[in-house]
C-alpha cells in the first residue's frame, strides 16, 4: 500500500517539524516493510533526505523521497499539484505532518496539528500567517480523516477551538532525536571551545521569538547578575525569528550583552554537547504543543527549569523544576538555588535521563501506524458497504 507523507518540512534547513517528519518516516519504514512510503514535495528534498541517514546506510527500500515539480502549478501545490499527484500515483493515504492536507483528494488523509499557537497566541506571529490559519485550520480539521496531535493539552484545545470530536483526535507524543544522549566531557569541552562557550553557563535552546519568552529570561538573568554572586554566561542556541527588537533593546539597556552568546543554528552534535555540559538549562516558553527542547535536554542529562504550563508539565513530569513563565523573580530564584545545589542537579540529571527514555521514535511510529490502520480499515469498510 502506498502512503505519502508531506516532505516539504525536510527542505533545508530543517525546523522542528522537519525533524519530526524525518524521524517519523524512518520509523514507519522500519516498522512496516509491507507498505511503500513516499516523502513528497514540489521542491527538491532528495539530497536532504539521503544526507540525514547515517553514513553508509542508504534509504530503506520502502522509503523514497519524491520531487514532484508542477511547473506553473508549483504555487498551487496544495490545491492542484498534490491532489493530482495523489490521484495519479494511487496513494491510499496522505499524512500532512505540518498542518496541511490536499484540498481535494481521493485518498484518506491524516493531519498533524502540533499546536494552536497561530490562533491562541496570534500576536506572536505574522499577520498573514494568522489570517491563513484562521481560514485553513478549521477546514483542514473537518476534512481530515483523522487528526494527530502531540499532547493531551493540545487535543483539548483542538476540540474546543476547532470544534472537533475527541474521538477524531489521536495523541502521539514526540521523542528526542538520536543525537541527544550524554556527551563525554572532553568532547563537550571541544564543542564549547569552538562555539566560544564558557565552562559555567546557563543554556536556552529554541527560536528567538516572542513565544519563547526570552524577555523574562533576560530580566531574570539581569537580576541574577545584579543581586547575587553568580556571573554565569547565558548561551542562547537557536536561529533568530521575528519581533526581536524589544529583546535586543533590553539586552543593550542591561549592559550584559558581553555575558550573553547567541550561537545561531547549530548542529545536533554541538547541541547535545551543550545540553550535556550546561550547569542549568532554562526553557520559559509561554506556549508549546509538546515541549521537545526540555525533553531533549533531559535526555542529555541537563538539569532543567521550565514553564509551569499544562503541556510542558505533561511532557516533563516530575523530572524538572517548574516556574510561572512570566515571574522574573521566581525564575531568577530557581536558577540561583539550582546553580548552587550540586545534589539536586545530579538528581534532576539522573531523573531526566530516566524520564526521557520513555519517549522513543519507535513508539511514535507505532502509534502513528495504528492511526493509519484505523483510517484505512474504515475506508475499506465504507468501500465494502458501497459495493454490497
Amino acid at each position: 500500500m502506498r502512503i505519502a507523507i508531506d516532505g516539504i518540512p525536510l527542505a533545508e534547513p530543517k525546523t522542528g517539524i522537519g525533524h519530526y517528519t524525518f524521524e517519523l518516516a524512518r520509523g514507519l519504514a522500519a516498522l512496516a516493510p509491507e507498505h511503500d512510503f513516499e516523502l513528497v514535495a514540489h521542491v527538491p528534498i532528495e539530497t536532504a533526505v539521503e544526507s540525514a541517514f547515517d553514513a553508509g546506510r542508504p534509504l530503506p527500500d520502502n522509503l523514497r523521497a519524491v520531487h514532484a515539480p508542477t511547473n506553473s502549478l508549483s504555487k498551487r501545490w496544495w490545491t492542484i499539484g498534490l491532489p493530482l499527484y495523489v490521484q495519479r500515483r494511487g496513494v491510499a493515504l496522505f499524512h500532512g505532518t505540518n498542518y496541511k492536507i490536499p484540498l481535494w483528494n481521493r485518498c484518506r488523509t491524516v493531519v498533524t496539528i502540533h499546536d494552536l499557537s497561530l490562533l491562541l497566541h496570534s500576536r506572536t506571529h505574522e499577520e498573514e500567517l494568522v489570517r491563513r490559519a484562521r481560514l485553513r485550520l478549521p477546514a483542514t480539521a473537518r476534512m481530515a480523516s483523522k487528526i494527530i496531535t502531540d499532547s493531551e493539552s493540545v487535543k483539548r484545545e483542538i476540540c474546543e477551538h476547532l470544534r472537533v470530536r475527541p474521538e477524531k483526535i489521536a495523541v502521539v507524543p514526540l521523542a528526542p532525536r538520536r543525537a541527544f544522549r550524554p556527551v563525554a566531557r572532553a568532547e563537550a569541552a571541544e564543542a564549547r571551545r569552538r562555539l566560544g562557550v564558557e565552562e559555567d553557563f546557563l543554556l536556552f535552546v529554541g527560536t528567538v521569538e516572542p513565544r519563547k519568552n526570552l524577555l523574562t529570561l533576560v530580566r531574570a538573568f539581569e537580576e541574577l547578575t545584579r543581586h547575587t554572586e553568580l556571573r554565569p554566561q547565558l548561551v542562547i542556541a537557536g536561529k533568530k525569528g521575528w519581533l526581536t527588537e524589544e529583546l535586543f533593546a533590553l539586552i543593550e539597556q542591561s549592559g550584559l550583552g558581553s555575558r550573553m552568546l547567541f550561537t545561531g543554528y547549530i548542529s545536533d552534535e554541538d547541541l547535545a554537547a551543550l545540553y550535556s555540559s550546561c550547569r542549568v538549562c532554562v526553557y520559559p516558553s509561554l506556549y508549546e504543543g509538546f515541549g521537545l527542547p526540555p525533553l531533549e535536554a533531559m535526555s542529555c542529562g541537563a538539569p532543567v527549569i521550565t514553564s509551569r504550563i499544562p503541556v510542558i508539565m505533561e511532557t516533563v513530569g516530575e523530572a524538572a523544576r517548574l516556574v510561572e513563565p512570566t515571574d522574573v523573580r521566581e525564575l531568577a530564584d530557581n536558577i540561583h538555588e539550582l546553580w548552587a545545589n550540586d545534589a539536586e542537579r545530579l538528581q534532576l540529571s539522573a531523573g531526566g535521563i530516566a524520564h526521557a527514555a520513555h519517549f522513543t521514535w519507535e513508539r511514535t511510529a507505532r502509534l502513528t501506524l495504528d492511526v493509519y490502520e484505523e483510517v484505512l480499515q474504515g475506508a475499506e469498510g465504507v468501500r465494502r458497504a458501497a459495493n454490497a
